[in-house]
């Protein structure tokens, strides 16, 4: 072969980017140098769809588009007539139907192209060449030879697909191949929306997407095996969901090889894969165990010179075994009888060099025909060994296995929550829910019903209503509790219903929870500006984590699931945990002085931690306290050590204390990078709880960069999910931003319309420990808009919020709403004393707004130079923060005093013929990158998770600021950009 590309699957319509545009770069050059290339994949992967795809988009001539006749009609040439009659049909060659002897067969399909590419090009695609008759394969493949080198038949392009299951047959050996991979998850989800009309549940299209594995065809055959009511979700799922019959279908029948040894090989190969969740097998281990079964001792069957060879279906890289076909590979082990899959499990077993590791006792597992209680212990204290080095995922499938094994429906119970907790730190709440239903089937004592139900909590806090999440907790609480100190679940049971209460803005239901088992009484009537108040992510959000409360793990557990040397902390768990809480309780009540000492034990204790849930108990401590640096520091190292330690389900956390933290510190634009990488994170965690509070962050972070599609786009998706699942705290970040964006957009009127009722007092006002951080902008709105007399109640009520220390931003930005509100022989001083204070933080965006504001005040004073200096640094600091539209608000103010402002930030229009790629937001370059690889509108927007309005807004302001008539232009410039090496 010539070479090799991989650009994407078969499903052409969610083909983007860098795939999309090899497929464009592929039909070009057979529209202008035609050529021949071979088209391959596994079953289901669409190697049809990519052929008619190719002959829709071939434009430039006739395209002759046949399906290769099967060999069943082994007559001489009987493909070759199927292609001659497909150019009789077309009505160029007259005489296409004649097939002459052997030896001319060639030269005639040749003149026979040479005729149909005369006055344009010719586009043939053979699908399934491999169906063919031997004679047939053998012209065609030397009149591809010809078509791909030769000069005289430059106008004709031959696309041919075979099998990607098999080695590529000789008579294609010559051909570049374009090897086509399976769908990628969003691809795969786009697919099933359009399939359903959307009407697929969004827990139920993960896991069809997930059991398809990127195939297509098992895709659409998983879909279409399900009821309407069970893609909404409303009923059970089948199980397994890719069954035999499915995924036989979709292979084409059982494979079984051509010699008589390979169907037993195949099945042991598929046995050993599923042993350790890899895509491969140890050679050396499958040849042990397919004597065992009764093969060859070696696992293979000899070649034509004599070395024995792998069957087919089989690649050998480096001493391993892997099925050419993922799907093959499945439907091998689905369609043989259950004795056979027995039979190879126990030689492999047997054939195994470590008999006590997770691996050979799963074999032992699946070849028992039965409940093995002796068994079932051994796989459970197997895969709590932390020194066997087992990944994460081979622990979880072996805690199942030792559950179905278990004859005792306690101990069943249990091994099922076991393996319920490993599956959602693994990132896989839906899986861990089934296995707590399978838990909740059997009857179990009280500790056992308590963990489930603490993990059912944690479930739902992070992807359900959260006052669901609420009762789950307390009633874990309750049945965790007993006589003596608290266990470390118990506590964390506590605090996760305090945490699911904060989430849902009940402050008293929050109270309850921390008191829950205690006999203490404290006054609940605390003022609502300051009880709970040191509990913000001041840019808006929790920092205990109320969509996801820590579990409070047992050493033991904590260690089970890492994987590694547990870690033997100075400081119990209970003890820590107590802290938070007492910390987390004296706040609500506005107790500061009772605060500060539990939780700086909480944060230090944190410091040298490894463990990722005592990191993020001191990242939210950090927060609480008022400590960035800190807070930051203990994320940075949450994160970190929840990645070594493959616990998906503590990342998007992990990064939502980063991005909060940076946003506490005034640096919106890391706190955008830390929440693209935490919405993703969430979302293949299954987390929309926690993607929600992403999306309102994102939804922070354009607001101040002022891109408006941005911030409507993640304002409604957080909205979306906090309104379904009750989080109130979501709620109101998602409508702040959207009121900051009225504000730099110019509209005060609007913004202080959406703020009112949520920082007003009465029933409307937002979530109880939020609420008061829009204040400065509600005040600036109404400050704008003719209103000042709405401002002035909440500002005392900011007043104390500012009075707590624990947001460095706070003071300055009092005396600016102060100074909003002033009298005017009053206003000037309070604007100065805010900038003083403003010098004493970072934050180059909340400085600026006050030097904008003060600037505005100046200059309709008439105290023009006064004005044009503060207004001139509002300017630059506005441009350093990529503030692009407030900066545009401080350049036309410089205009309205007579100063031409210049310079990136000024807001003037680009002239016609601009080239400055850097002018684009970081939103606008991804696109226009996309764009220049060939993708059309729809497919950006499924790219980017964003609506095709908006990339169609997006693209227009590409146009106008780049200067660009057109998508060619855009693609030169882009190019270029890359060939300078401009930064994209």
């Amino acid at each position: 072969m010539t070479g090799q590309t991989t650009p994407g699957s078969a499903s052409l319509r969610y083909r983007a980017g860098p795939r999309r545009q090899a497929f464009a770069a592929l039909l070009d050059g057979l529209r202008t140098d035609g050529g021949a290339h071979v088209v391959t994949g596994e079953p289901g992967g669409g190697r049809t769809a990519f052929l008619e795809f190719a002959a829709r988009a071939f434009r430039a001539g006739p395209v002759w588009h046949v399906r290769a006749e099967p060999a069943c009609f082994p007559r001489p040439h009987s493909g070759l007539r199927t292609l001659l009659r497909a150019a009789r049909h077309a009505g160029r060659v007259p005489d296409a139907g004649r097939v002459p002897g052997e030896g001319a067969a060639e030269e005639v399909l040749l003149d026979v192209l040479r005729a149909a590419s005369v006055r344009s090009p010719l586009l043939v695609c053979v699908d399934d060449a491999h169906l063919w008759d031997a004679a047939s394969r053998a012209v065609l493949g030397r009149v591809a030879a010809r078509v791909h080198t030769a000069d005289d038949v430059h106008r004709v392009g031959l696309l041919v697909t075979v099998p990607g299951h098999r080695p590529v047959e000789r008579e294609w050996a010559a051909l570049p191949v374009l090897q086509l991979a399976p769908l990628a998850p969003g691809d795969a989800a786009g697919l099933l929306h359009d399939l359903t009309d959307g009407a697929v549940d969004p827990a139920v299209r993960d896991e069809l997407v997930a059991e398809a594995r990127g195939n297509p065809a098992l895709l659409l055959a998983l879909a279409h095996r399900l009821s309407p009511a069970q893609l909404r979700g409303d009923r059970v799922l089948p199980r397994p969901l890719a069954d035999a019959g499915t995924l036989t279908a979709v292979a084409g029948g059982r494979p079984s090889g051509r010699r008589p040894d390979d169907a037993e090989l195949l099945l042991v190969v598929a046995a050993a894969m599923r042993a350790t969740g890899e895509q491969d097998a140890e050679a050396a281990l499958v040849r042990r165990a397919a004597n065992g079964t009764g093969g060859r001792g070696d696992g293979m069957s000899p070649g034509p010179s004599g070395p024995p060879q792998p069957p087919e279906l089989l690649a050998v890289p480096g001493g391993r075994l892997r099925f050419r076909s993922p799907l093959l590979g499945r439907a091998v082990y689905a369609g043989a009888p259950s004795e056979r899959r027995r039979a190879a499990h126990r030689s492999l077993a047997a054939a195994h060099p470590a008999p006590r590791g997770v691996p050979a006792l799963l074999h032992r597992s699946w070849a028992a025909p039965g409940p093995d209680a002796v068994l079932a212990a051994e796989l459970e204290a197997a895969a709590a060994d932390p020194f066997s080095g087992t990944p994460p995922a081979l622990r979880r499938t072996a805690r199942v296995r030792a559950a179905e094994l278990t004859p005792d429906d306690a101990l069943r119970a249990r091994r099922y929550t076991a393996a319920a907790e490993q599956a959602l730190l693994a990132g896989h709440p839906a899986e861990a829910l089934r296995l707590l239903d399978d838990a909740g089937s059997r009857p179990a004592p009280a500790p056992v019903r308590g963990r489930a139900e603490l993990l059912r909590g944690r479930v739902l806090l992070a992807d359900g209503p959260v006052d669901d999440a609420r009762e789950s907790f307390l009633l874990a609480a309750g049945l965790l509790s007993g006589p003596g100190p608290k266990s470390a679940r118990s506590e964390a049971a506590v605090l996760g219903a305090a945490d699911a209460a904060w989430a849902a803005g009940d402050r008293q239901g929050c109270l309850r929870a921390l008191t829950h088992g205690t006999h203490e009484a404290h006054d609940v009537s605390a003022p609502a500006a300051v009880a709970g108040t040191l509990e913000l992510r001041a840019a808006g959000a929790d920092p205990t984590g109320p969509r996801e409360a820590a579990p409070g793990e047992t050493p033991e557990a904590s260690s089970a699931h890492r994987g590694a040397t547990p870690e033997q902390p100075s400081v119990p768990l209970p003890a820590l945990l107590r802290d938070h809480r007492d910390g987390m309780r004296a706040v609500l009540l506005g107790r500061f002085d009772l605060a500060a000492a539990p939780l700086t034990r909480v944060v230090d204790r944190g410091r040298p931690a490894a463990d990722p849930e005592r990191l993020l108990r001191s990242a939210a401590a950090a927060l609480m306290l008022g400590d960035v640096d800190a807070a930051r520091r203990a994320g940075a190292r949450a994160l970190a050590s929840a990645r070594t330690l493959g616990t998906a389900a503590l990342e998007p956390r992990a990064l939502e204390y980063l991005a909060y933290a940076e946003l506490r510190a005034g640096r919106h634009q890391l706190a955008r990078t830390h929440a693209e990488e935490g919405l993703r994170a969430a979302r293949r965690a299954g987390q929309r709880n926690t993607a929600a509070h992403h999306h309102a962050v994102l939804a922070l972070a354009a607001s101040i960069e002022g891109v408006r599609p941005r911030v409507t786009e993640h304002a409604t998706a957080a909205l979306t999910t906090a309104r379904r699942h009750g989080l109130a705290q979501a709620e109101l970040l998602a409508q702040w931003a959207a009121a900051r964006a009225d504000l730099g957009e110019g509209r005060p009127e609007e913004a202080a319309d959406r703020l009112g009722p949520l920082v007003r007092p009465g029933a409307r006002r937002g979530h109880f420990a939020v609420w008061m951080l829009a204040v400065p902008c509600f005040v600036e709105a109404a400050a704008l808009a003719g209103r000042p007399e709405d401002a002035r109640t909440v500002v005392e009520d900011f007043a104390l919020w500012a009075g707590c220390g624990a947001d460095p931003q706070a003071s300055a930005q009092l005396l600016r709403c102060r100074a909003l509100l002033a009298a005017p022989e009053a206003a000037d001083e309070l604007y100065l004393r805010a900038l003083d204070r403003h010098d004493e933080t970072s934050g180059d965006f909340e400085r600026a707004r006050t030097e904008l504001l003060h600037g505005k005040w100046l200059r309709r004073r008439r105290r023009l130079r006064e004005a044009r200096a503060r207004l001139g640094e509002a300017l630059v600091d506005f441009e350093r923060c990529g503030a692009q539209l407030w900066a545009r608000q401080a350049a036309a103010e410089l205009r309205a005093g007579g100063v031409a402002p210049s310079g990136p930030g000024t807001g003037e229009p680009r002239r016609p013929g601009a080239r400055d790629l850097s002018l684009l937001t970081p939103q606008q370059l991804r696109i226009a990158r996309c764009v220049a690889e060939g993708a059309t509108n729809r497919e950006v927007a499924l790219s980017l998770s964003v609506s095709t309005r908006t990339v169609d807004y997006h693209l227009r302001n590409v146009f106008a600021t780049l200067g660009v008539r057109s998508r060619v232009e855009l693609v030169r410039l882009v190019e270029q950009a890359e060939k300078t090496g401009a930064q994209l």
